[in-house]
């Protein structure tokens, strides 16, 4: 039975009330440098790279029960041992829950698979994708340390997903969208209450001109990985999706890449199960990242087998989340996927408008562009013997598909014409 939305509300803050934090210090991804202290507001390190938060996870194997957590209600909420510290008053809820993990029979049967392709819908949380999960996070913490101004570039859903947390708990925030971003997304951060400012440039241009503003304005920066927090929250994806599946990892996952947030969160979760020994064997997913052809850093990084990516010169996709030329994170992306066994392949745009109208009429899952090209990717990797048809995989669609153009191809009647009836026999 649906919880009501008071009765989530209960839960999260009986969840969130009394717990012990787990958190021992930040360190920096780079150096390992850990002279961070925890329950402070932090952006990147020293050298600028992105901070990590770390845990004592020889206490949590101790004293936490898995299948306990796993029994709340609250959302990602649940996971509060496995996150940093927030006071009760708080948690920012928008009344989260846990997101679906739907089969693919129909492709499944096309192309004789044995194994499982499964595909996690991180549409269903609020403001529609996956981004809520870093956002809530980030913006509780933000809320906690008493920060009142925050800023940060998006191409889409982590716009939204800032407006609302941000503005559901008292916090300003301005956002920088690039002008060709897809239309329904600035429109939707005002409707939510934010400050939108559209550039004539890319999310790297919104970028710097947020690092900029933190002398210039005193706002403080949330941009993708300058912040330790929103690779917590999404890190819940991976713990989510072990319970999901019986404390047992896929074989892979599949995961459209442009900051690169999810990926690292999610690998982050993996890690540290097998260090808490919550997962049931000792397989560990390979982390695959998908990037369109037009906009491909990791993918030309990994292929060159370099350790970081560089800058991607004209930058284009009409994926909008994955149209990120320079990623902070490049390292802890490309050493997830190295550590993993995974691999970083580029889909074109035809192929990503062709996987998006495959699962619409064939599974009847509406996937936003970027989510699309995890299945195009899933079938190059089975042709090119990298992935086994035995495989269990998990696809991730991180948006909802409707905040994006659609082709209509119905065509027009003309009802002051006899209608020929035999076209619907």
């Amino acid at each position: 039975m649906a919880l009501s939305q008071n009765q989530q509300s209960r839960g999260i803050d009986q969840a969130m009330s009394e717990y012990k934090t787990y958190v021992t210090h930040l360190e920096c991804s780079e150096t390992g440098e850990i002279d961070y202290e925890a329950g402070k507001p932090h952006g990147t390190s020293r050298i600028g790279k992105p901070l990590m938060v770390r845990y004592d996870l020889a206490g949590m194997k101790r004293d936490l029960d898995k299948n306990e957590i796993w029994a709340r209600p609250g959302g990602f909420w649940k996971w509060r041992e496995c996150l940093p510290h927030i006071d009760e008053d708080n948690i920012i809820s928008l009344g989260e829950d846990d997101t679906p993990i739907i089969p693919c029979p129909t492709i499944m049967r096309e192309l004789d698979i044995t194994g499982d392709l499964l595909l996690k819908d991180e549409s269903r949380l609020p403001t529609y994708s996956f981004k809520a999960r870093g956002l809530a996070l980030a913006m509780s913490m933000a809320k906690q340390f008493g920060i009142s101004h925050v800023a940060m570039p998006t191409n889409g859903n982590a716009g939204g997903a800032l407006a609302a947390y941000a503005n559901r708990g008292g916090v300003r925030a301005t956002i920088f969208v690039p002008q060709d971003a897809p239309p329904t997304m600035p429109r939707e951060m005002q409707m939510l209450g934010s400050e939108v400012i559209r550039i004539n440039g890319m999310i790297n241009d919104g970028g710097k001109l947020v690092g900029d503003g933190v002398n210039q304005v005193g706002w403080f920066d949330v941009s993708t990985q300058r912040e330790p927090y929103r690779i917590e929250g999404k890190k819940t994806m991976g713990l989510e999706l072990a319970a999901q599946l019986g404390w047992k990892a896929p074989d892979a996952i599949i995961y459209s890449t442009g900051g690169g947030t999810g990926l690292v969160g999610m690998w982050k979760a993996f890690e540290e199960m097998r260090e808490m020994g919550w997962l049931e064997s000792d397989t560990m997913p390979k982390m695959i990242a998908t990037q369109s052809e037009g906009c491909a850093p990791i993918v030309k990084a990994w292929d060159s087998g370099e350790d970081t990516a560089g800058l991607w010169d004209n930058a284009f996709t009409h994926a909008a989340g994955i149209r990120v030329p320079f990623a902070l994170g490049s390292r802890l992306i490309l050493k997830a996927i190295r550590d993993s066994g995974g691999t970083a392949i580029t889909i074109s745009e035809q192929e990503i408008i062709d996987a998006r109208i495959e699962l619409g009429k064939k599974e009847a899952i509406h996937v936003c562009p970027e989510g699309a090209s995890t299945l195009t990717g899933y079938k190059k990797l089975l042709d090119s013997g990298f992935l086994k048809k035995s495989d269990r995989v998990v696809m991730f669609n991180c948006g909802n598909g409707l905040k994006y153009d659609m082709e209509d191809r119905a065509p027009i009647m003309d009802i002051k014409q006899p209608i020929d009836w035999d076209q619907f026999k």
